[in-house]
């Protein structure tokens, strides 16, 4: 027995011997941790324990770890995950109660680096997000081509892409200073929140390609062509004292192809694909809408590369959802803004949504969002609608948005206002108003920066915009207006629909900012917006009212607005009922509109808020009204 014990333990030993002397080797570390950037670049106290992305070299074998560890209520590092290449690092961190100057440690057998990381104070109650509402009015703004406020970052060192107004690709030199700077012109034509396109860093970008915003290398920093974060702090604060709010626009959906992501992703599972080896993002969103979509078309849309060349995020995995919660934390933290509008968003799982706004509501309970949805189909737009837990090819999930965009309004509003449509296609859609929990919230519009100016469709004219700019102030849901189409700007595709405001930038030829500035054709379209949305801010019905369609045709349009659309006709001034009678064709219209079985029944007189001349009476259960061409006419009803 004891000889046998004796082989055993010689042979183990030469088991042990061959091991070690085989086992792969650990590479050497070659030098001390370098940091060279954190996400996010400060944090706030009081909030749970968040993901830090590390970045930097020769993490190999490194631990992290945070002085001064003193005291209960300080922070501590709880995990850390490195890369295979040593190049990224996630450390899980409790910010702790005491806001302050922290270092973060990074040591490896080579030595230690160490970074400054700053804890603030979260905004106090008061501070917080009001959020967007349909009483408002939304006036979306390119930064780059409204106002150049600051001529300091026209012609950054060290940038390959100045700007060159002679390019329509290339940065043109508008900044936050330039839309802080006229808040009084944007006030006064009634807008009451400002939504800038995304305010990232884009700035290592393919030259004359990323002025817009959408194709992010840095998405915890402001673009240096738009200014700094303090410059858009006090744009929030100016806001903020007139009373208006700001939108921030945000995308996680995907970064720009030059974000050092493309080449280097923290994880494996950070993107979907590679540069090299990825599929194209499809528009098939019918494939999620429909429960039993198909798999290939729903994986076209949530994990294709947008534009084949925008590198797609993976909302799926854990560490990338945390990334970008954290990011929008970040960013209403630091700006003070108030709303977010959503990029892409059927391109991003559902699941992914819930868990993102589950989050923002926790924190902000006022906080709202607009959520591009670019469909015609209000089954489409409506399925990605919160409020009610829709089920899809990918599940049964409230996606917890505020509000879609009304896409299929603004594509029926372009084809009836030009002839392509009848004005009953409107009626169509609001019609279908049922299929949202609430149809009020909706963002109506009849241009943005993803489609050509109203005024360059095709058999649109001025008197055409006169009116969608009526029907904007009197539908359901909250107005947005795409900066310069207030004065008639024109504009093709992309990038011709993003020209320069007019006056907005040295040695522009005309101010249209100041009336003395605009041309007669552009200070008449600039006052009719003015008295509509004037209109709209006194009239609560207009703004926050039931709406029901009273008739419709091939030209016209009636309907009615009303705080309370129930019994019959009222004379109490605080229910009082408006008719928005419309028509589009380019010549004269009689209308006779059924009043009885209607809301408006009993009601006698008509008053004029806007247009038709006098007062209009009812004849036999009808109100007869005419309209010129291309005419809206907005009555109040009295008994």
């Amino acid at each position: 027995m004891k000889s046998g014990s004796k082989l055993i333990r010689c042979l183990t030993l030469a088991v042990l011997f061959i091991a070690a002397v085989f086992a792969p080797v650990a590479p050497a570390q070659s030098a001390k941790p370098i940091i060279t950037k954190i996400d996010p670049p400060d944090w706030f106290v009081g909030l749970p324990a968040s993901l830090l992305l590390v970045h930097g070299e020769h993490f190999e074998n490194t631990a992290f770890s945070v002085r001064p560890k003193s005291g209960a209520r300080a922070a501590r590092i709880t995990e850390t995950t490195i890369s295979a290449n040593g190049h990224w690092a996630f450390v899980g961190f409790e910010p702790g109660k005491k806001p302050g100057k922290i270092k973060l440690v990074a040591t490896n057998p080579r030595g230690s680096t160490t970074a400054e990381y700053t804890l603030s104070a979260l905004r106090t109650p008061v501070q917080q997000p009001k959020g967007f509402s349909p009483t408002d009015v939304m006036y979306l703004i390119m930064p780059d081509r409204f106002a150049d406020g600051d001529a300091s970052n026209d012609a950054l060192p060290g940038y390959h892409d100045p700007d060159d107004r002679s390019q329509p690709r290339a940065y043109h030199g508008g900044d936050l200073r330039g839309i802080a700077e006229h808040l009084d012109y944007l006030q006064q034509l009634g807008v009451t929140t400002i939504w800038t396109t995304p305010l990232y860093d884009n700035s290592a970008g393919q030259s004359g390609q990323t002025y817009h915003g959408y194709s992010a290398t840095d998405m915890f920093g402001v673009d240096p062509h738009l200014g700094t974060m303090n410059d858009l702090q006090a744009l929030v604060r100016a806001a903020h004292d007139r009373g208006m709010k700001v939108v921030l626009d945000t995308v996680p959906n995907h970064v720009g192809a030059a974000h050092p992501w493309a080449k280097d992703p923290p994880s494996s599972n950070w993107l979907h694909g590679s540069p090299a080896s990825h599929i194209e993002a499809q528009f098939d969103f019918t494939s999620i809408v429909n429960p039993n979509g198909n798999a290939a078309a729903r994986n076209a849309v949530l994990n294709g590369w947008f534009a084949n060349s925008l590198p797609d995020l993976n909302q799926d995995d854990p560490q990338v959802t945390r990334y970008l919660i954290q990011n929008g934390i970040w960013w209403i933290e630091r700006s003070g803004a108030d709303g977010l509008r959503i990029d892409t968003f059927p391109f991003v799982p559902r699941s992914f949504w819930h868990a993102y706004y589950g989050t923002l509501h926790e924190l902000y309970p006022n906080i709202s969002e607009v959520g591009e949805v670019f469909s015609p189909d209000t089954n489409v737009t409506s399925f990605y609608a919160g409020g009610r837990a829709n089920r899809g090819s990918d599940g049964t999930v409230d996606t917890e948005l505020y509000t879609p965009f009304d896409y299929p309004m603004f594509f029926v509003l372009r084809g009836a206002l030009t002839g392509k449509k009848p004005m009953s296609a409107i009626a169509d859609v609001l019609a279908q108003d049922k299929l949202y929990p609430h149809p009020e919230r909706l963002v109506t519009f009849l241009g943005n920066h993803d489609n050509k100016r109203f005024l360059s469709e095709p058999g649109a004219d001025a008197g055409a915009l006169r009116l969608g700019f009526g029907l904007l102030a009197t539908l359901r849901g909250m107005p947005q207006l795409y900066y310069g189409d207030e004065i008639g700007m024109e504009g093709g595709d992309d990038p011709d629909n993003r020209r320069d405001f007019p006056g907005g930038f040295a040695n522009d030829k005309a101010d249209a900012f100041e009336k003395p500035g605009r041309s007669k054709e552009q200070e008449s379209m600039e006052e009719w917006v003015q008295s509509l949305f004037a209109l709209r801010a006194k009239t609560p019905a207009l703004a926050t009212g039931q709406i029901r369609v009273l008739s419709s045709d091939a030209n016209t349009l009636a309907f009615l607005r009303g705080v309370d659309l129930s019994g019959n006709c009222t004379a109490n001034p605080a229910a009082a009922r408006y008719v928005v009678v419309a028509n589009a064709s380019h010549a004269a219209q009689d209308v006779s509109i059924p009043l009885d079985g209607t809301p408006l029944a009993g009601c006698a007189k008509f008053m004029p808020e806007l247009s038709v001349g006098a007062a209009l009476e009812a004849r036999q259960g009808s109100l007869p009204v005419h309209l010129a061409a291309q005419e809206i006419a907005i009555l109040r009803a009295e008994q």
